[in-house]
């Protein structure tokens, strides 16, 4: 059950535009910086940190795509030679 609904809670996260959630970014650094013993707190820290999650997740993710070879329908890969020799 609680398996699910973080699934489920990462789902909806996955869908926030990272450019709108930047933009909030500093309100809720500055929330989180001060401290206050609440749930309102807890609940700044707790978003402040899935902003921090998602940039990180893109920054992973852009770059990985461009570490990966070029392999674009368009384009022929070349291909290697096999490592052969001749054997008498």
């Amino acid at each position: 059950m609680l398996e699910s609904a973080l699934d489920k809670l990462a789902e909806r996260i996955l869908s926030f535009d990272e450019t709108s959630l930047s933009s909030l970014w500093e309100k809720y650094k500055v929330r989180m910086e001060r401290f206050e013993p609440s749930k309102e707190w807890e609940k700044a820290v707790i978003v402040f940190f899935i902003i921090k999650a998602i940039r990180a997740k893109n920054y992973i993710f852009n770059e990985q795509i461009l570490r990966q070879p070029e392999t674009s329908p368009g384009k022929k890969q070349q291909k290697k030679k096999p490592d052969l020799r001749l054997v008498k």
